[in-house]
């Protein structure tokens, strides 16, 4: 990156290189609105997103999209932000983050898109962080809780927004030690930033004696037999899994065919009801039933989709079966919907002519509210997280049932409980 533009990025500069563009862009087009910013017209605004529609991580997490796309053509039916409509591409890279390199390229340079949003994957988007930051182009809400999100000085344009894997590893390994108090604790990840996340957060509670057992897995590889057969020969009680959904389930599937029986908890990325479901009855061609769930320990940062009674879930629901009425209303789409809202909310913010700058900038002001969300945001200039903590959760009887209260953290500081009144949706679904 050239000198001048790291000066660009230095804290407080945006705010006057966005007055510099604001003050140029007023004297070529005089008052009156327009475009402002590449992907944005007086009609519209161009975003644009890398996800995986194929490849091992496709199920559930290929609803995503279309989900935040629902939400989005909710908005735009009741008059888009401020008069203009989302036009929302995502592209498909399979999982692979060569892919991503060369499709978030298009978006960036042929569809000339506003901003990234919702870019899913922790290695698939490690391979073009530093291209989209160099290119001055908002990355906002990437669909990971790596850590490595939350870095201003170095990814100045880029946003996490879900509960980070190290935070999430904290949390959920307090509650797993005090549950599982002198039991044997064994680690099954997926073998980049997110399992080793994941594992930070862990080894903060859990005592390092209690270990027997790090296993790791390639997530090109469906084989996971010599993974689980080392646990079991470890004698590990508890496993703790950060795992895609696909290998939470060739974990179990792996587990019951040697028949070893160990407690079960998975990060909040690999353990939604519905997708596991799908996925056993589908690998296991109806053999093994979804019983495998039952008593399975994971946390949430936002409410259970299976409560009907949460007016956020009705909400979605509704949305859900206006536009997109094929998908299931899982956690995945509730994901994309509730992320989706959270755009809204910062481009809403970002003023009604808004520059990529001006995007940037609302996020960091701190003022986003939750939303759907269990827990407040991070966000201000100096700190790109999002969901600051998570609520633990246990599958019973096909449901997913909430456990205590919900708590917050830092990737190294203490963990606090959260009680604050969650917030409830505006009557027409839309930030205001």
């Amino acid at each position: 990156m050239t000198n001048s533009a790291w000066t660009w990025h230095r804290p407080g500069l945006r705010v006057i290189a966005a007055t510099i563009a604001a003050t140029l862009l007023a004297a070529a087009c005089g008052s009156g609105g327009g475009a402002s910013s590449p992907g944005v017209t007086s009609t519209s605004i161009t975003i644009g997103s890398t996800q995986p529609l194929t490849g091992p991580a496709a199920p559930g997490y290929s609803e995503i999209a279309p989900a935040s796309n629902a939400y989005f053509q909710w908005v735009n039916d009741h008059g888009g932000v401020d008069g203009r409509k989302i036009v929302y591409k995502y592209l498909d890279d399979g999982y692979n983050p060569a892919n991503t390199t060369s499709k978030t390229r298009q978006l960036v340079l042929q569809d000339k898109v506003f901003a990234l949003f919702s870019a899913l994957g922790t290695p698939t988007h490690l391979a073009v962080v530093d291209y989209v930051n160099s290119h001055d182009v908002p990355d906002i809400f990437v669909s990971s809780g790596c850590n490595c999100w939350n870095d201003p000085s170095k990814y100045p344009e880029t946003f996490g927004w879900q509960t980070d894997y190290t935070i999430e590893g904290k949390i959920l390994g307090q509650y797993l030690a005090k549950q599982f108090p002198g039991k044997k604790f064994g680690y099954f990840v997926q073998n980049d930033e997110f399992g080793q996340d994941g594992i930070k957060g862990l080894d903060q509670e859990i005592q390092g004696s209690q270990v027997v057992s790090r296993q790791t897995y390639d997530p090109t590889n469906t084989d996971v037999t010599p993974q689980v057969s080392a646990l079991q020969s470890a004698g590990a009680d508890v496993v703790v899994c950060f795992c895609i959904p696909a290998f939470t389930t060739l974990y179990m599937l792996t587990a019951a065919k040697l028949g070893y029986q160990a407690q079960l908890a998975v990060s909040n990325v690999g353990s939604d009801l519905t997708t596991l479901t799908g996925l056993l009855k589908t690998y296991s061609k109806g053999a093994v039933g979804p019983s495998l769930l039952n008593g399975l320990i994971s946390d949430a940062y936002l409410p259970p989709p299976t409560d009907s009674s949460d007016p956020w879930i009705q909400l979605f629901d509704k949305i859900r079966k206006k536009y997109t009425p094929k998908l299931p209303m899982d956690g995945n789409v509730e994901y994309g919907m509730a992320e989706a809202y959270a755009f809204v909310q910062a481009l809403q913010a970002a003023g009604k002519d808004p520059t990529r700058d001006s995007l940037v900038s609302a996020i960091e002001a701190g003022k986003l509210t939750p939303g759907a969300g269990l827990t407040p945001y991070g966000y201000s200039s100096d700190s790109h997280l999002g969901f600051l903590g998570v609520q633990i959760d246990q599958i019973a009887n096909g449901q997913v049932q909430l456990i205590g209260s919900v708590q917050t953290s830092s990737d190294t500081g203490a963990i606090k409980p959260y009680s604050a009144t969650p917030e409830t949706p505006p009557p027409n679904g839309i930030p205001s």
